[in-house]
């Protein structure tokens, strides 16, 4: 059981340290030992762990009169680092892309919904949210109406495939009066579930050795436009952050993968 070896350890590195009994143990003595396991390669989930335990054996002291106070009791929980996000290389995009056969109804419309995501940067949630009248293919714009209201530039491959899908693939698949933009072979809209299907079979097509996820696309779409010049603003506004501080995640990200190529690259690193 964790809770018994957590306060087995901790009570192995006390007495390592002279102490033989648990009625005086001070906060202190509690933080050296977490700084001692974080120094020998503990992870802060195991360390938050250890806390939790610490937490509930000195509570118990407290409650059966061995020990005047808890001295765990003010001790926080180490917050775990968040894992940067994860993204595609302009490659395994392409590769991506590539994997719908446009000569078909389904794969047109798979086609037009990648390139859109990949375009805009936009949630999953957004992607199905919009309406046919959310396209002007003649501005190359997207009027995202979830969440926060933007317009977001779409390139000219995107374009097209939207307006090939329309043209040729959407008048087959629904009826004029359906709103949706991308429908499901039923002709309702899509769902936030077909469309990870959709993405899954095609990443596992492609046999990109990644978990690709919707989120990925999104990832993918501002670590390379920051990349390639963009300004933190420009994309604060497109993925419809309300905190800057969101989009500085991919800016810091990107600086990162610029640091390993240049240590990496360069023959003086």
């Amino acid at each position: 059981m964790s809770y018994i070896r957590d306060i087995t350890k901790f009570a192995d590195f006390l007495f390592t340290g002279g102490r033989r009994d648990f009625d005086e143990v001070t906060e202190d003595e509690i933080r050296s030992y977490l700084s001692f396991l974080l120094e020998n390669g503990r992870s802060p989930a195991t360390v938050s762990r250890c806390i939790a335990s610490l937490k509930a054996f000195f509570s118990r002291m407290e409650d059966e009169g061995h020990t005047a106070y808890n001295p765990a009791a003010g001790i926080q929980a180490i917050a775990a680092p968040k894992k940067p996000p994860g993204i595609l290389t302009g490659s395994e995009i392409e590769l991506l892309l590539e994997q719908p056969d446009i000569r078909d109804a389904k794969g047109c419309r798979d086609k037009a919904m990648l390139e859109t995501l990949y375009a805009t940067g936009i949630r999953v949630s957004e992607l199905i949210s919009l309406d046919e009248n959310d396209i002007n293919l003649v501005t190359g714009l997207i009027t995202c109406r979830k969440n926060t209201d933007r317009v977001i530039p779409i390139y000219a491959t995107a374009v097209r495939a939207i307006s090939h899908y329309l043209s040729f693939a959407r008048p087959i698949m629904t009826s004029p009066c359906e709103k949706a933009l991308f429908v499901n072979t039923g002709g309702e809209r899509m769902s936030r579930q077909g469309f990870w299907k959709l993405l899954k079979r095609y990443a596992a097509k492609a046999q990109i050795d990644v978990d690709i996820t919707p989120q990925i696309l999104r990832h993918s779409f501002a670590a390379h436009l920051l990349e390639n010049g963009a300004d933190l603003r420009s994309l604060q506004k497109m993925l419809g952050h309300a905190d800057i501080a969101s989009t500085q995640v991919y800016a810091r990200m990107v600086s990162k993968q610029l640091k390993d190529v240049y240590n990496k690259a360069h023959p003086r690193a």
